[in-house]
């Protein structure tokens, strides 16, 4: 039987799925094109395959807390595969879009991350994400 995910993998790759649905909400609503689910899902599939294939290329599952690099990387593949996708899915990828993207889901995508470290080395989360030492000594 294959190991389960620990709790720091599924919150991660939740929270990363949010920050893209949360950058498509704001996106549509702000064009008013309505936020559907038809809809949703026609812009946000490029988007999420494209984190996925970040998550894959620099195997996120290891340390998915890291701001860099696995942050980085899954951003980076996320808006890359996205833009990607959208011109062979026929949709738009103006430099506007492109530059907007970029500056929103970098903050969301490595922001999210800085502040779980920050929150998980001083306050209630400590240890979160992380594999505690068998040492009785630390």
């Amino acid at each position: 039987m294959p190991d389960r995910p620990n709790r720091s993998v599924v919150v991660a790759g939740a929270l990363d799925v949010v920050c893209i649905l949360v950058f498509v909400a704001i996106g549509r609503s702000s064009h008013h094109d309505g936020v559907t689910a038809g809809g949703m899902v026609s812009t946000a599939w490029p988007f999420l395959v494209g984190a996925a294939c970040g998550w894959g290329a620099i195997r996120a599952w290891r340390h998915p807390l890291q701001t860099f690099p696995v942050g980085v990387v899954i951003w980076v593949a996320c808006v890359g595969v996205g833009m990607v996708l959208r011109v062979v899915a026929g949709q738009g990828t103006a430099v506007a879009f492109v530059i907007v993207a970029l500056a929103f889901l970098g903050l969301a995508l490595l922001g999210w991350r800085a502040v779980a470290r920050m929150a998980g080395e001083r306050g209630p989360l400590a240890g979160f994400g992380r594999t505690r030492s068998t040492n009785a000594v630390e």
